[in-house]
Order: structure tokens, then C-alpha cells, then sequence
């Protein structure tokens, strides 16, 4: 694949995983700088700028004609959408959010927020958006001793907040493998990465949530919800833990604690990062696999993860992401890490890539390197926007072997089906790793619905220039995910192999009647049987649906 193939295809799945990135293409033109030192007391900067501020609010505000406003509007990770809002608000408090949330509501501007920018679809960049509240500068990370809980605003990024905790307390949250990825919507969506088959999901151990809402008066104004099943705000934490951004409200604050966690020690509150990790990437040349050896590399792989994805898997510490990218790129990449401080770290590496590659007769070529841990998940490699689309699904177990051979058709090399990639094309699978401690929280525990997957699909293409040179790529990409769930419409419906889509890697396929047939709503292809809860949290906290988009939660009728 050409660097600028490659760069369009991988900005798109930035948000997946950076630990998968990097070692995909180690030639990406990017840009690797180390984070910018965040804050670590409890009150934020409140020296911004004056110019623009509303009287009395301390709150940025500007328009179109304002230098600043290109910058704020363009840096959403999908090139494809670009919004032009009337005016974009930049906050650095929570006050700043609640009277820039008043604002737009007196003015009836549609309102949407922005933290990391990594939004797959055009919730914050839909034409309709009037009043867009970037939140980017609120980044402080700090212990709340009052709560025993660690406070994290949402503007912070994941390789931000790693390197506060760890550094600070030697801990850590389970979240994502994007160094560059904003807190904010991350969280929102459940939040998963490295230390997930370890640990659980961010969602799992989130504390409380301060939230912006709007009442039924129009009146801004800001909540704290916590996880005490006796808050008579419960209700709006647990909407937080899986419900998706831009529902309820806008998050100015989240505050962190493993709900297992006994006494005061900060130490002691979340889980211990590891020391090192263990990197590796094995290798396969799509040239040395025909359609049988690459039906038992995929057979191989999900099999593997339906053996050693439970709560007390000898390999929990695994993370890994099968990158099954198309004929075309010329090699399939299975990238991932282990705890290195494990003694037996690298057996039960070459033990798993083995356990893969078994009886397909191609031998990969296999890197593999140990660094520290802050070195490995707090690198942040910037990257241009570049147009794309993604779409996703859980798996409960493998592949069927119809689905394989659809997955075949598909990215095989453009001589060997009909269906592959086109020439000009660029576009891939990937299976990332889930399960683990994951599984071993209930259903009911979270808003996050799907408790039982071992692995993560996401379907994915990019490309470069206008965005009507993405008809064919779309094209293919929407044939390839309708091929594979042929049996249920098209989409994943629940069932005994897949278990619906994520709704951090939002697909507005699926609200379309003619690419999902199968009569499932996308609703439910989401959150299952939580929508019915989430509805009713939707109707007390946002009952004028001031917060929306495309795939938001309808308030209860």
C-alpha cells in the first residue's frame, strides 16, 4: 500500500488503537510529540484570553470571521465533515460550559460539543450544529480526596491522563490505545483498550459524572450523578457508562474509582499500570495465502479468543488487533502487547501468533520489542484528517465459515474475486481484542449491553481527495459488511455469533431501512435491551432534546 493509501486508511482508525498504528506503519507521517504536561489541581486556568468573552462569563466566544475559528472547526479526525457553526464557544470551566449551553438555548442554536475530535460520523460537524462548545481546554487531572475518586475533565487526552496518573500514583484507567483520543466521548461510549481484558472498561470503574443538562424551563445548569444506587441522580451516572455522547447532557467532569478499592491511598483507588509492555507484530504475505490457508488463519484466530477470553484467562493481559487489511496492501498484521513484566511474557506471545498461524503452511515474520509502559500508551502521533467511514460489530465467537468465505471475497486481491477491493481502493477488517475482565461485570450493571463478546470488528475504508471520490470505497464497504450478516439482514443482529455494533464506531448505515433489512432498529443493534432505560433517562434530564444527533436516543414518548 502507498504512504498516502496507508495514511488515509489508518487516520481513520486512529481512534482504535495507537499501539496498532504505530507498529502497522512505521513510515506514517506523523507527527510524535510528547504530550503537553497536564494539569494537576483542582482549579483550572482561568487566564484565557479576554477578547470575544461575553461580559461577566469568562467564556470565549467567536464567530466566522474570527482567525481561530478554521482551526476549531477543522479538526475532526473524519475529513469528510467540516461544520460551520455560527459561533464556536471555547470553555475552560464549568460555568464557562453552563453559560454557553444558556446561550444557545435562549438563541435556539442546535447545539453540539467537541473534545478529542475523534467522532466517526457528523454528529459535531452536521450542517444544523449552530453552537459548537469546544471543551479541548479543560484538561485537569488531579486526586478529589472529598470523593476518594480521581477527577479527570473532559478535554484531557487519554496519553494526558495516563501520564498523570501513572506518574503521580503509578496507576491507571482502562481506556484506549489512542494516545490523542479526548476523554470526553470516549468514557461515554464505555471506554475500552490495553488494559481491558485485564481490568474491565473505563465505565467500570467511573465513580461519578458532572454533567450540563437543560430542565424542561430551558434553564442550563450543572449536576453531579454518582454510582450510589441511593443518589436520586443514579440515574443520569448509569446513562454515562455505554450511552454514547451528545444524549443527556455535556460531561465537564468525570471522577474515577474501582468500585473494589478500600481506603484513602490514591495508590490504591485504581488499577496498577504495568511496568512494561511486550510489543510484537507478526507478519503474513497475502502471496502465501490461498483462500484455504487464509480461512484457517481466520478460523485459527477466533477460535483462540472463544478458548482464552474469560474473566480468569491466563492471558488477560493481552491486547491485540488482527489486521486483516485487503489483498492489495500486500500483508495481514496480527499487532499487540503483553504485561512484559510476566515472566513467561514472551513464550505466551510466540504461543498465541503460533496458535494463529497453525496449519495455514505460511510462516509469518515476527518483531517484537519490550518498553517501558508510559514510553508504549503516552506516545501522541498527530495525523491530518483524511476521508472515511467505519463500521463495526461485536463477535460472541469465530466467524462462521460463510462468513469467512465472505470475508475472502472481499479482501482477497482484485484478481481473485469479483467482489474484492477495486484498484484505488484501500480498505481492511479488524479484530480487536475484548473480553476478559469485560465480561465478568452484569449487563445491568452499566449501560454498556453487550458483556459476553470476545472480539470487536471494525470495517473500515479511506481515501483521499473529494468526497465524491469516496462512491466506490463506500460502495464496497457497505456490500462488504451486507455480505458478511447476509443471514440477518445485513447488519449484526444478536445472536448466537454476533451481538450488535458499538456506538463509539457510530454507523448511520443502520438506520437506513435499504442497508439494514432486518426489521432490527439501529437502536438495538446498540444498546439492546437498554434502550427502553436510556429512553427514560433521556426524557428527565434532557426533555427538550437539546442534545442530538443523527443516531441520539429518542426521549420516551
Amino acid at each position: 500500500m502507498g504512504e498516502v493509501k496507508r495514511r488515509s486508511l489508518l487516520a481513520g482508525a486512529v481512534a482504535l488503537g495507537g499501539t496498532a498504528a504505530g507498529l502497522a506503519a512505521p513510515g506514517l507521517a506523523a507527527a510524535a510529540t510528547a504530550p503537553a504536561a497536564p494539569a494537576v489541581s483542582g482549579t483550572p486556568d482561568a487566564t484565557a484570553a479576554t477578547a470575544g468573552r461575553p461580559p461577566g462569563t469568562g467564556l470565549v466566544t467567536l464567530g466566522p470571521d474570527d482567525p481561530r475559528y478554521a482551526s476549531l472547526t477543522r479538526r475532526g479526525c473524519n475529513g469528510r465533515f467540516v461544520g460551520k457553526p455560527d459561533r464556536v464557544h471555547v470553555v475552560s470551566t464549568t460555568e464557562q460550559v453552563v453559560a454557553a449551553v444558556q446561550q444557545a438555548v435562549r438563541d435556539g442554536k442546535r447545539i453540539a460539543v467537541r473534545s478529542g475530535g475523534h467522532c466517526f460520523e457528523n454528529f459535531v460537524d452536521d450542517p444544523s450544529v449552530r453552537a459548537l462548545i469546544d471543551i479541548s481546554p479543560m484538561r485537569a487531572v488531579y486526586f478529589d480526596a472529598a470523593r476518594r475518586a480521581f477527577a479527570v475533565e473532559p478535554g484531557a487526552l487519554l496519553g494526558e491522563v495516563y501520564r498523570a496518573l501513572f506518574l503521580g500514583w503509578g496507576v491507571s484507567i482502562p481506556a484506549g490505545a489512542t494516545a490523542e483520543v479526548g476523554v470526553g466521548g470516549h468514557v461515554l461510549g464505555g471506554g475500552y483498550g490495553t488494559l481491558s481484558r485485564r481490568y474491565g472498561l473505563s465505565v467500570d470503574h467511573l465513580y461519578a459524572v458532572e454533567v450540563v443538562v437543560v430542565d424542561r424551563d430551558g434553564r442550563a445548569r450543572a449536576v453531579v450523578a454518582t454510582r450510589d444506587p441511593e443518589d436520586p441522580n443514579h440515574d443520569l451516572w448509569w446513562a454515562h457508562t455505554g450511552g454514547g455522547g451528545g444524549n443527556f447532557g455535556i460531561v465537564t467532569r468525570y471522577w474515577f474509582r474501582d468500585p473494589h478499592a478500600k481506603g484513602d491511598d490514591p495508590a490504591r483507588l485504581l488499577p496498577k499500570a504495568p511496568g512494561a509492555l511486550l510489543s510484537f507484530a507478526a507478519t503474513w504475505n497475502w502471496k502465501d495465502l490461498d483462500e484455504r490457508a487464509f480461512t484457517r488463519l481466520v478460523r485459527n484466530h477466533g477460535t483462540w479468543y472463544e478458548h482464552n477470553s474469560g474473566p480468569d484467562s491466563a492471558y488477560t493481559d493481552l491486547f491485540s488487533v488482527f489486521m486483516l487489511n485487503a489483498g492489495n496492501s500486500g500483508t495481514i498484521l496480527l499487532v499487540g502487547q503483553l504485561d512484559a513484566t510476566t515472566p513467561d511474557a514472551e513464550r505466551r506471545m510466540r504461543a498465541y501468533v503460533d496458535a494463529v498461524g497453525r496449519g495455514t503452511g505460511a510462516r509469518p515474520t515476527l518483531q517484537h520489542s519490550v518498553r517501558p509502559w508510559l514510553e508504549a500508551v503516552a506516545l501522541v502521533q498527530e495525523s491530518e484528517p483524511a476521508r472515511f467511514k467505519v463500521k463495526s460489530a461485536y463477535l460472541r465467537k469465530r466467524y462462521t465459515d460463510r462468513q469467512i468465505a465472505a470475508l475472502h471475497r472481499h479482501l482477497a486481491d482484485p484478481a481473485g474475486s469479483e467482489d474484492a477491493v477495486p484498484e484505488g481502493v484501500n480498505g481492511a477488517l479488524w479484530l480487536v481484542s475484548y473480553g476478559g475482565r469485560v465480561n465478568s461485570v452484569a449487563p445491568e450493571a452499566t449501560a454498556v449491553a453487550q458483556r459476553d463478546s470476545i472480539l470487536k470488528a471494525v470495517y473500515m475504508t479511506g481515501w483521499e481527495g473529494e468526497e465524491a471520490a469516496g462512491a466506490k470505497p463506500l460502495a464496497w464497504l457497505q456490500g462488504f459488511y451486507r455480505d458478511v450478516y447476509a443471514d440477518t439482514g445485513g447488519v449484526p443482529v444478536p445472536n448466537a455469533v454476533s451481538d450488535g455494533s458499538f456506538i463509539n464506531y457510530p454507523d448511520r448505515d443502520l438506520a437506513d431501512p435499504k442497508l439494514n433489512t432486518s426489521g432490527v432498529p439501529w437502536h438495538t443493534l446498540y444498546y439492546k435491551h437498554h434502550y427502553p432505560r436510556l429512553q427514560r433517562v433521556k426524557a428527565r434530564w434532557d426533555p427538550r432534546d437539546e442534545f442530538r444527533h443523527a443516531l441520539s436516543i429518542r426521549p420516551a414518548p
